[in-house]
């Protein structure tokens, strides 16, 4: 007689072998996972960015001075910071000097880069060579270039007064020291500076845009203009807005080029919030009246920043 034995499978097992982790299980490590590989960036944000911010917004609200370096007493003051910097009439300034440097360079820098990048973008002999010679005001240090244009533009032996000079237009044009030319000044460097960095960015996005919808425009009979306004300028808004956003960030805060150019003057007439934060926090060593103002400059930034994007997002609707 022959006994059959059946030995029940204990639950949760399939051939020998233990069922995987659950789905929520799963779901857990991806969570950590994905939180692991971003952990790196939020600690660096947090570190360099949101601290320093956190910190100047709070020195703000301090009587800061020298000597809180050694005694490390900073006691509060309330809004005295703020309100000495917003009755002082330089801030009114250097507020507009800001709002006409910018403006003036992002409007200049634009235009001619643009133009520069569809003239490269069709073939001609020693098109790489060009393209590459117009990058290097970009490459160079700014203080460099700050010193070297002072050179070019002082009034006396300038090489540009003298060229100006040697062709009759007169020779003694005060560039940088006279308070109705030196913001121009200031501006028409900055644009040299600026304009290889628009070129690329907007060479980039041109090559981006199909070459079947410039034939259908032609067969269409498209005038030049007319190609360029209802096509081009659609097809490179995103680019444009990246670099709009990132040419008035790099220019609103701008420093080393006007310290090495003007110093901020003659007479104020380049004094803007960038030059301010830094006279007010190490020529006065008054840290209190340099955060406010370098505040202001974060929060015109952010609010550019913010708008811009809105409604370029708005119309892209």
């Amino acid at each position: 007689m022959t006994t059959s034995t059946v030995t029940a499978q204990a639950p949760g097992k399939a051939s020998g072998r233990a069922a995987g982790p659950g789905p929520a299980r799963l779901r857990r490590r991806r969570t950590l996972a994905q939180w692991g590989f971003v952990a790196p960036a939020v600690v660096f944000m947090a570190l360099f960015f949101g601290y320093p911010l956190v910190r100047n917004v709070v020195m703000s609200f301090q009587r800061y001075t020298p000597r809180t370096f050694f005694t490390g007493e900073a006691p509060f003051n309330g809004v005295d910071n703020w309100s000495a910097v917003f009755q002082d009439a330089l801030f009114g300034k250097a507020l507009w000097h800001t709002l006409v440097f910018t403006a003036g360079s992002l409007l200049g820098q634009f235009c001619l880069g643009l133009a520069l990048a569809v003239f490269f973008s069709r073939r001609f002999p020693l098109n790489g060579i060009l393209r590459s010679l117009i990058l290097l005001p970009w490459l160079v240090p700014m203080v460099v270039s700050g010193i070297v244009w002072r050179r070019i533009l002082d009034q006396d032996t300038g090489v540009l007064n003298a060229f100006l000079d040697t062709l009759g237009l007169g020779g003694h044009t005060p560039w940088l020291t006279s308070p109705g030319m030196a913001l121009l000044s200031v501006i028409l460097v900055n644009i040299w500076i600026g304009v290889p960095f628009n070129m690329v960015i907007l060479y980039g996005g041109l090559q981006e845009i199909p070459r079947e919808l410039y034939e259908a425009a032609a067969l269409d009979g498209a005038s030049a203009w007319r190609t360029f306004r209802s096509l081009t300028l659609p097809m490179l808004k995103p680019v444009i807005t990246v670099v709009l956003v990132l040419g008035f960030m790099s220019t609103v805060k701008i420093l080393d080029l006007i310290l090495a150019l003007t110093d901020g003057g003659p007479a104020d007439a380049t004094q803007t919030l960038g030059t301010l934060t830094y006279q007010n926090s190490f020529v006065r060593l008054d840290f209190g009246a340099g955060a406010v103002v370098g505040n202001v400059l974060i929060l015109v930034s952010a609010v550019f920043a913010v708008l811009y994007l809105r409604a370029n997002r708005t119309e892209g609707k």
